[in-house]
């Protein structure tokens, strides 16, 4: 590179390269949605907590709360989360993480530290960041102005005069984006029900521990997935239990349990699912989770397996199936995420040998159910037996389980369960199976007697009846 020309006299001077403010900002809002914005957010708010607290064992975020408000007006996010240290005031307000900082170790998702910023751009042009932390107690402006200035980068800092009733951070968002203004306008309660879900899934674990969410007054609910889980000892070790792989790599830990959430559907309960009606593919899939943040939830995809390496295309009879993987780390940098923090890197070395034991798993599930095929309502004999469990309660059974040690990559420790075999169908005897429309159905089992009859049944008491009558 060549040295500058100070020299006014020459004829060429050197250009800026410095990046043009609005595009900038324009460019790195312009790939998340809304609701990730504000999931952004609530990021920086767990971070927080695990900057500050020291609580551990099962709720370490027990007392600590999140509420959201918004209008056509105004955003704003408040929190008890510890707040924004002075010492960290440079990384939480800079455009992007200066390479010569460290990383946070303790736990966080955050690498990139362009999250609060990109969530505030997303949905205004002004903004108010109150924060107390300690003896540290700010506020940070942002305003239109700043944003159109290309020479100034620099925020305006005041110390604040009260003190809130516990360290923190609020942060309330003016001069709304028209389309922003709009998704928090007319159809609020349309949005507000899927930035519910959003929460509710993406935070299921970190609310199950404690944390409590509440977006425009409304408290966010746990969508958390379990497993069913058989407790029992039996003579032949045949019981419902799920897969279970763990390991410890490159310091980041990683549980995979994948089984049962409910019994396996009959064809008809399939049937409905196609239609829309009643048996739902809501829960079926891979929820992956870094520490504690469901980055994906119930994915069905060749992300999480389906469909490679002998393991059959999701199809409605899977819909029982589900999975959870859970990565943790100290080092964020070291988890298998997207920038974006709510996906999965795919390339990842880390979680392309996981996904091998994912497929491993989730085989030997689709194995069971093609075998049980037809035979539903037997299969559910033995899967109610058992209880369906949530992660930690998961993880804590393990001293239940026997154990092997694996030498494929990653090397770890696993349990393979011995599932229910049906029965053998004896030589003289077949299995009929057909379909009716529902009004046939129902009108038959009237006939019969019983309007609540299983379709199943009234197949089979038409074909003894007409059997008695040919017999006799």
């Amino acid at each position: 590179m060549s040295k500058p020309i100070d020299n006014p006299s020459q004829k060429y001077q050197p250009v800026s390269a410095a990046p043009v403010k609005s595009f900038f900002v324009s460019m790195l809002t312009r790939d998340i949605t809304l609701q990730e914005a504000i999931l952004d957010l609530l990021d920086n708010c767990v971070d927080g907590i695990k900057r500050t607290s020291s609580n551990t064992g099962a709720k370490p975020y027990d007392g600590y709360w999140a509420e959201i408000t918004y209008d056509q007006q105004t955003f704003s996010i408040a929190d008890n989360c510890g707040g924004i240290p002075w010492e960290l005031s440079e990384y939480a307000f800079r455009m992007g993480r200066d390479p010569e900082r460290e990383l946070d170790a303790t736990g966080v998702v955050g690498v990139y530290g362009i999250g609060m910023k990109r969530a505030i751009f997303k949905m205004g042009s002004s903004c108010e960041i109150s924060t107390q932390h300690g003896e540290d107690n700010y506020e940070v402006n942002i305003d239109p102005d700043w944003l159109i200035d290309e020479t100034n980068w620099d925020l305006p800092v005041i110390e604040r005069q009260t003190n809130m009733p516990d360290d923190g951070t609020v942060i309330l968002v003016g001069d709304l984006n028209p389309g922003i203004a709009a998704e928090f306008g007319d159809g609020v309660k349309g949005f507000t029900n899927k930035l519910l879900k959003e929460i509710g899934t993406h935070y299921a674990y970190i609310i199950e521990k404690g944390f409590k969410v509440i977006v425009n007054a409304e408290s966010v609910k746990p969508l958390t997935t379990r497993i069913v889980f058989d407790t029992r000892e039996t003579v032949d070790g045949d019981t419902i239990r799920p897969f279970v792989f763990q390991t410890n790599t490159d310091d980041v830990e990683v549980y995979m349990a994948v089984g049962f959430t409910r019994p396996i559907p009959s064809e008809n309960e399939i049937r409905d699912e196609q239609e829309a009606v009643r048996y739902s593919s809501i829960d079926a899939g891979w929820t992956i989770i870094c520490n504690d943040r469901a980055v994906i939830h119930c994915d069905r995809t060749e992300l999480t397996g389906w469909g490679e390496s002998g393991v059959p295309r999701y199809h409605t009879q899977f819909i029982a199936i589900s999975g959870i993987v859970e990565f943790r780390s100290e080092d964020p940098s070291k988890l298998p995420t997207t920038t974006t923090k709510r996906g999965i890197d795919a390339s990842s070395p880390l979680y392309l040998q996981v996904k091998n034991k994912m497929r491993e798993g989730m085989r030997v599930f689709t194995d069971y159910t093609n075998k049980w095929k037809g035979l539903a309502d037997e299969s559910k004999q033995h899967i109610e037996l058992g209880r369906t469990l949530s992660l930690p309660e998961l993880k804590a059974s393990n001293a239940q389980l026997t154990f092997s040690t694996t030498r494929t990559l990653p090397p770890g420790h696993q349990y393979k369960p011995k599932l229910p075999r049906p029965p053998k169908l004896e030589p003289t005897t077949r299995r009929i199976t057909f379909v009716k429309e529902v009004e046939k159905i129902t009108l038959v089992a009237d006939y019969l007697g019983d309007s609540e009859m299983k379709p199943s049944d009234v197949g089979e008491d038409c074909f003894d009846a007409i059997y008695t009558e040919v017999s006799s």
